[in-house]
């Protein structure tokens, strides 16, 4: 049977470079082998955006923040913000950057456009009740508002 939703593709989203596409597509595909649902670009509460937001299994809440070059590590320093927002935190890169500027305190991931790999676990900073029904709230209403935005691409609502 044919619906509506076999001719939608999801919009390309221009802010990011085609390499942080490429590690972004990696990551997505290594969150969802571990049984993790993924938003990309969500809207946090302190006002900041994270890069892939992962709502595993159990309802663990990870960030993955992607750096595609050294100077995009060194320039943003907003990342420790995202601690507030999760259970752990991860860096994302690919092989061309040297994975030793990346801060032990955040988990690391290597991704292609292919897939990924876990070099190094995030320590875990569980969330308060409160925090976690948010950010589940927050992330839930993403995915949904994207869905239907995809159906109904005129339909009035918030930009998620």
């Amino acid at each position: 049977m044919f619906t509506a939703l076999d001719t939608i593709a999801a919009p390309v989203d221009g802010r990011q470079s085609e390499r942080a596409a490429a590690i972004q597509r990696g990551v997505g595909r290594l969150l969802r082998a571990q049984g993790f649902a993924i938003v990309c670009e969500l809207p946090l509460a302190t006002g900041r955006r994270a890069d892939v937001v992962g709502l595993g299994p159990a309802g663990d809440v990870w960030i993955v923040e992607i750096k595609s070059s050294i100077e995009d590590f060194r320039v943003d320093h907003k990342w420790p913000d995202y601690r507030l927002s999760c259970d752990r935190l991860y860096f994302a890169t690919h092989a061309g950057v040297p994975q030793e500027i990346f801060p032990e305190a955040c988990g690391l991931i290597l991704a292609d456009a292919y897939g990924a790999e876990l070099l190094r676990e995030a320590p875990e900073h569980r969330l308060a009740a409160a925090t976690r029904k948010a950010m589940l709230v927050r992330f839930a209403q993403a995915a949904a508002h994207r869905l239907h935005g995809l159906v109904d691409p005129e339909a009035a609502g918030p930009g998620w």
